[in-house]
């Protein structure tokens, strides 16, 4: 098991050096970061005003202090145009670090999107939304830390005297233009609601190289995602089944599952609702073939505009052993301003 622990936290420390072209971060509630799933997402909401704000520490059981961790706040609203579409405008700000080495990113977006109707009206509308986002993001290294494939002692263990594979690095941090777009799909009949999207994420391709001659241009992800809510004929239960799928070059990687939701209280001044959800995540191998990564178990507390969500990722790959299951946990949070502008609630809850 010693031995387990040590390749993996040795493996994970040379991952910033050996995989620099890194895939995305994602979040196991994607539903609770919408600005990061989608552009279009921006302003697609059932208030006027949304702050969500998401922190997700993976690997803590192996590599302690030196795990990963990425955050996210995000603030969009909506401005009404004509008598039912809406202008969304908003801004995400992330970081990610990862392992000892501090690969780490910061990124800054704005974004904008426009809900059109399409069909229907208030209570049982259709609604087609476009969205673009574009920012800025800085990309940094410790190359002090790195720990090189080549100083393996081939027991486990790390030897610093063995030559290492530095030669080449002459920036340890630089900024690159981003830049994203996405279509949203969703329909609206009383509380039932469905919804599917996609997003092409780094449509520029920015160079990623820690080479200030090479080029190394990140890949382009693409994003799908859908979901929705069926509620009971009583109102008093519902189910939210939802999926991402995810490519970015080399790398695939599908989320799906459902949430039951119980309604604690609907009244007209009072929202109460709390939800339970069980969740998959596959993902390809590097040379071929799939896994089943992780079981992601989710809960969730709605009281009026504000939303708290908790995940703990299970992990259930060959790597279990190692991290005695233990994968990652996440909290996120959801607040959402009415303000005095309400034409109708006429978008799912996401």
């Amino acid at each position: 098991m010693k031995n387990w622990k040590s390749i993996l936290a040795l493996c994970l420390l040379i991952w910033g050096a050996t995989k620099l072209q890194a895939q995305d971060i994602h979040f196991s509630q994607f539903y609770m970061s919408p600005l990061n799933l989608n552009p279009a997402m921006t302003g697609v909401m059932n208030c006027n005003v949304r702050i969500a704000a998401n922190y997700r520490n993976q690997w803590a059981s192996v590599l302690r202090s030196n795990s990963f961790r990425t955050y996210s706040v995000s603030y969009d609203q909506r401005i009404p145009v004509g008598r039912y579409d809406y202008f969304g405008i908003g801004g995400t700000f992330w970081g990610d670090r990862a392992g000892e080495a501090n690969f780490a990113t910061l990124t800054g977006k704005l974004s904008g999107s426009y809900s059109k109707q399409i069909g229907g009206g208030r209570k049982k509308a259709s609604y087609l939304v476009v969205g673009a986002e574009a920012g800025l993001a800085q990309r940094s290294l410790d190359f002090l830390n790195l720990r090189w494939g080549t100083q393996h002692d081939g027991e486990g263990g790390f030897d610093p005297t063995l030559p290492s594979q530095e030669d080449g690095f002459n920036r340890d941090n630089f900024l690159f233009a981003d830049m994203a777009a996405g279509l949203l799909y969703f329909h609206r009949n009383g509380n039932k609601n469905v919804y599917i999207g996609g997003a092409f994420h780094h449509l520029n391709r920015a160079n990623q190289s820690f080479d200030s001659a090479a080029e190394d241009l990140i890949f382009s992800r693409f994003t799908v995602h859908a979901g929705g809510e069926f509620p009971t004929s009583s109102g008093k239960m519902g189910i939210l089944p939802g999926f991402i799928v995810m490519r970015q070059g080399p790398s695939f990687q599908v989320n799906a599952g459902a949430s039951l939701r119980f309604m604690l209280d609907q009244s007209k001044d009072s929202y109460q609702a709390f939800q339970l959800g069980l969740w998959g995540r596959v993902a390809n191998k590097l040379e071929q073939g799939y896994l089943t990564d992780a079981i992601i178990a989710s809960t969730r507390f709605d009281f009026n505009d504000l939303s708290l969500g908790f995940s703990y990722d299970i992990n259930v790959s060959q790597l279990k052993p190692a991290s005695n299951s233990q994968g990652s946990f996440e909290f996120s949070l959801i607040y959402k301003i009415c303000g005095l502008e309400r034409r109708g609630v006429y978008c799912p809850n996401f």
